[in-house]
C-alpha cells in the first residue's frame, strides 16, 4: 500500500461496499445515510445518522453549499466504423482555449459505459463522432491520458441538446440508470456540472430548516465538476467557479466571530480558497481554478468538512487531509471500512470538524 502523501490510503475498500443505488431506494428516505464524525483536535470519531446533523453543529456555524446543478452530461455515440461509445462531456462551458473537454467511454450492453485504459481508447486528433440529432464530436487533442478537447458541432445550444439525448453519467458500481433527479441535490439550481456535487445529497428541505432552527447558517458558491472518472485518480483540473460577494462578506463574519466554517463537499473548498486572498480574507470571485489543495498549501477560508468517501488512491485526498490531517483522516477511513459505510455518490458521509 502507499501512503497519504502519493496520495493514498492504507485501506482496502470491499467492492460491496459501493453504494449501488440512492438511500430512498436502499433506505426509504434521502437523507437515511450514516455520517461518520471525526474531530481533529482529539483525534475521536463517532457514528451518526445524517439526520443528526443539526445538533451535531453549534450555532453560529456556517455551511457554505454547492448550488451547481448535475447535467445530463452522458451522450451516446458513435464512431466512424460504427462501433458505438459513450461520450461523457466535462463541462457546460468551453474551457479558457475555447475547447469542450470530453471522455470517450467503451459501451457495455446492460451496464455503464466501461472506462477505455489509454493504451486501448481508439481517441485520437482529429476523430469524430457522431452524435444523436446529426452532431458531432471532433477530437481535437489529448488533455490528459482520458480526457480530450474536442470541438462539438450541435443542432441546438448545448443545454437544450443534453436535455433532449443526454442522461446523467453512471459508473459501473451503481445497478441501473437513475433519472437525472437522483442526481440533484436540494440546492441545485445553475446548470453546468457533469457529475453531481455529491456531498449535499443528502440534505432535504427539513434538514435545512432544522439547521436554521438551530442557529446554523447557510450560503452558497458555484463549482461545476467535471468528469472524475473513478478509474483514473487523476489530480484536478479547471473547473468553473463563482463565490458570491455576500457569500465571502459571510464567511469573514463568521469567521471574525469565532463560528466555523464548513464546506458541504471538496467542490465548495476548491471554490472558496480560489477566492482567499493573502491575508485570509474571501473576497469574490468568478471564473475558472486550476487550485490544487495540500496539506503543506493547507486550508485558509475552511475549518471543517462534510464530504463523501473517496477512493483510496483519488487526488481529493490530499485535500482532506488539509483540513483534517493525516491522522484523523487514516483514523476515519479504517474506521468506515471496518462499519462498513457505504461509499460513492449515493453513499454516507463524513463530517471532519476541528474540535
Amino acid at each position: 500500500m502507499t501512503s497519504l502523501t502519493e496520495p493514498g490510503l492504507d485501506v482496502t475498500v470491499p467492492p460491496e461496499l459501493s453504494a449501488r443505488a440512492p438511500a430512498e431506494a436502499r433506505a426509504g428516505a434521502r437523507d437515511g445515510v450514516r455520517m461518520l464524525v471525526g474531530r481533529r483536535a482529539s483525534g475521536a470519531v463517532e457514528h451518526r445518522r445524517f439526520p443528526e446533523l443539526p445538533e451535531v453543529l453549534r450555532p453560529g456555524d456556517l455551511l457554505v453549499v454547492n448550488d451547481s446543478a448535475t447535467l445530463p452530461a452522458a451522450l451516446p455515440g458513435r464512431l466512424p466504423d460504427g462501433t458505438p461509445v459513450a461520450l461523457h462531456l466535462s463541462s457546460a462551458q468551453p474551457d479558457q482555449r475555447g475547447a469542450h473537454l470530453v471522455e470517450l467511454r467503451r459501451v457495455v450492453p446492460g451496464a455503464a459505459a466501461a472506462y477505455y485504459p489509454p493504451q486501448e481508447s481508439p481517441a485520437r486528433p482529429g476523430l469524430r463522432v457522431a452524435l444523436p440529432a446529426d452532431g458531432t464530436a471532433e477530437l481535437v487533442q489529448p488533455f490528459t491520458a482520458r480526457l480530450w478537447c474536442a470541438e462539438l458541432t450541435l443542432p441546438e445550444p448545448l443545454l437544450g441538446y443534453l436535455s433532449r439525448h443526454g442522461r446523467a453519467i453512471r459508473y459501473g458500481y451503481v445497478d441501473h440508470d437513475w433519472p437525472l433527479e437522483a442526481y440533484q441535490t436540494v440546492f441545485a439550481s445553475v446548470p453546468g456540472s457533469s457529475e453531481m456535487p455529491s456531498a449535499a445529497r443528502p440534505f432535504t428541505p427539513r434538514t435545512v430548516a432544522r439547521l436554521a432552527g438551530r442557529g446554523v447558517l447557510l450560503a452558497p458558491v458555484t463549482l461545476h465538476t467535471g468528469v472524475a472518472s473513478p478509474e483514473a485518480h487523476e489530480a484536478p483540473y479547471a473547473e468553473r467557479f463563482h463565490v458570491p460577494a455576500t457569500t465571502a462578506r459571510l464567511v469573514d463574519h463568521v469567521r471574525a466571530g469565532g463560528g466555523r466554517v464548513i464546506a458541504v463537499g471538496t467542490t465548495v473548498v476548491r471554490a472558496l480558497e480560489s477566492a482567499v486572498t493573502p491575508d485570509g480574507t474571501l473576497q469574490e470571485a468568478d471564473g475558472w481554478t486550476e487550485l490544487v489543495i495540500t496539506p503543506e498549501r493547507g486550508v485558509r477560508a475552511v475549518d471543517g468538512l462534510l464530504t463523501g468517501w473517496h477512493e483510496p488512491r483519488a487526488s481529493h485526498l490530499l485535500m482532506l487531509a488539509a483540513v483534517a490531517g493525516r491522522s484523523l483522516l487514516a483514523h476515519c477511513y479504517r474506521e468506515a471500512v471496518h462499519q462498513r459505510y457505504l461509499w460513492h455518490e449515493f453513499g454516507d458521509v463524513n463530517l471532519l470538524l476541528p474540535d
